[in-house]
């Protein structure tokens, strides 16, 4: 008997029934889980758009506009006031740049001590220690030590000789007042680098100058004439920030030309945000729909269905929202439609462009009043969907029902995986042992056939 064979037979018809059910379960269970998931990424995008269009903030954003960004651009917060402005730019804000003296090359030994660096009031103390000491080294010294003031040093070199290897410094702080000086106490050959603020004009090649003067930007808003030491001027337009990128030419300011600068509500952030909640409403209802959707079979075949199909909390929340958006409001807005965003028949909606443009002509309150606020339209859905997409909402509590059902299947597994162990181990036993007998009886047989065959009278069958 091939008892392998019988065994294996016996084995698979005891745990077919139970695997296939557990097979079923288990790719019910992921697909309701991903279902779950698919519609939960849904509504986190929708409650997103919920709360741009809820926000008061968005109703009181501003745009700012440059009439040439070259010369200087603009950013306008929410305490702006919509209006016009005529900007000139007659000078940038700039930092001082000064060249030490000049010696024989980057390798010639200067001297040790301590260069006290001065830029405006800001002072900063520059060690040269002994074997360290050439105009190279000292350049390393200052750009290690004056990095986090903005304070740079380059070498710049005569090719032709007589101007020599000199230390350029430069810095980033701007503003009047802010010019290098340097002093230098130690051994007398430091003494070469000295730059004093109030350097005087250049004697030789090899004499220290003032390359750049620190000095304060100079604008006009709306004629007044006015100075800053950064070239980002903040409060001269209550809420408006201008960055100053280049004076005006000589020609544009000796014949007076302005550029303007407008201010006014910034009507494409409420138009994106109101495209933003349309289009994530119809994602979201694709969603719903591909979940909840039944299709027909072929024939006379079984219908597929979605995963979600004759869910009562998705039926809930449909129902729910879509009342919400059909609901009138108070106030001059009362519906969607007035804003341009009309139903479709399979219950999409569609936003007139041309129709909500319209509406935001005459600026945002309206828009604000009928979306933000308490009893604002947007407030309204985000209650629908909130006990949906909080932490241990609606869905959290299916998801983990969902990944406990998982977890039993996979302990039903391995006590199947048990049982048919023990079953196989059982049979193997009993059908070995039936062997073992069935063996021994045949050869019981065989001997009493010997034993019978050789008594005498007994007549032995012809073949």
């Amino acid at each position: 008997m091939d008892i392998r064979a019988m065994v294996d037979a016996l084995v698979d018809a005891e745990k077919a029934p139970k695997e296939s059910q557990l097979n079923r379960l288990e790719r019910t269970t992921n697909t309701k889980i991903s279902a779950i998931g698919q519609f939960k990424s849904a509504l986190s995008s929708f409650e997103t758009a919920l709360k741009k269009l809820n926000s008061a903030s968005l109703y009181q954003q501003r745009a700012a506009v440059s009439a040439d960004e070259s010369i200087f651009t603009v950013t306008a917060g929410s305490r702006s006031v919509a209006g016009k402005y005529d900007i000139q730019v007659l000078g940038l804000a700039q930092g001082s740049k000064v060249s030490l003296a000049g010696v024989d090359s980057a390798d010639t030994v200067i001297g040790t001590g301590t260069l006290n660096i001065k830029i405006g009031d800001e002072s900063l103390d520059v060690e040269i220690a002994e074997g360290k000491d050439t105009l190279a080294d000292i350049r390393d010294a200052i750009n290690a030590a004056g990095k986090e003031n903005g304070l740079s040093a380059t070498i710049v070199t005569d090719p032709g000789g007589a101007g020599g290897s000199r230390l350029v410094l430069n810095s980033t702080a701007t503003g009047a007042g802010k010019d290098i000086s340097v002093a230098a106490t130690g051994s007398e050959g430091l003494a070469v680098l000295e730059f004093p603020a109030s350097a005087a004009a250049p004697d030789g090649d090899r004499a220290p100058r003032m390359l750049t003067a620190a000095s304060d930007a100079r604008f006009s808003i709306d004629g007044i004439v006015m100075s800053s030491a950064s070239n980002t001027i903040e409060g001269a337009i209550e809420g408006v920030s201008l960055t100053l990128n280049a004076a005006q030419s000589p020609d544009d300011q000796a014949a007076g030309k302005k550029l303007a600068l407008t201010v006014s509500e910034d009507l494409d952030a409420v138009k994106s945000s109101v495209t933003e909640f349309v289009d994530s409403y119809n994602q979201l209802m694709r969603t719903i729909g591909s979940l909840t959707k039944v299709t027909p079979g072929a024939g006379e075949g079984a219908p597929s269905t979605g995963a979600l199909v004759g869910d009562a909390s998705v039926r809930s929340f449909t129902n729910g929202v879509r009342s919400e958006l059909s609901s009138p409001s108070d106030g001059e807005i009362r519906i969607l439609a007035d804003l341009g965003i009309t139903t479709e028949r399979d219950g999409s909606l569609k936003l007139d462009a041309a129709k909500l443009d319209k509406v935001l002509e005459n600026g945002t309150d309206k828009l604000s009043t009928f979306f933000a606020g308490e009893n604002g339209l947007m407030a309204r859905l985000e209650s629908r969907v909130k006990p949906y997409t909080q932490t241990g909402g609606l869905l959290d509590n299916r998801n983990t029902a969902l990944q406990s059902t998982i977890a039993d299947v996979r302990d039903q597994r391995e006590a199947l995986e048990r049982r048919t162990a023990s079953l196989e181990a059982r049979l193997l036993a009993q059908f070995n042992a039936m062997d073992s007998m069935v063996g021994q009886l045949m050869g019981t047989s065989n001997y009493l056939t010997g034993v019978l065959e050789s008594l005498p009278g007994v007549v032995k069958q012809s073949k």
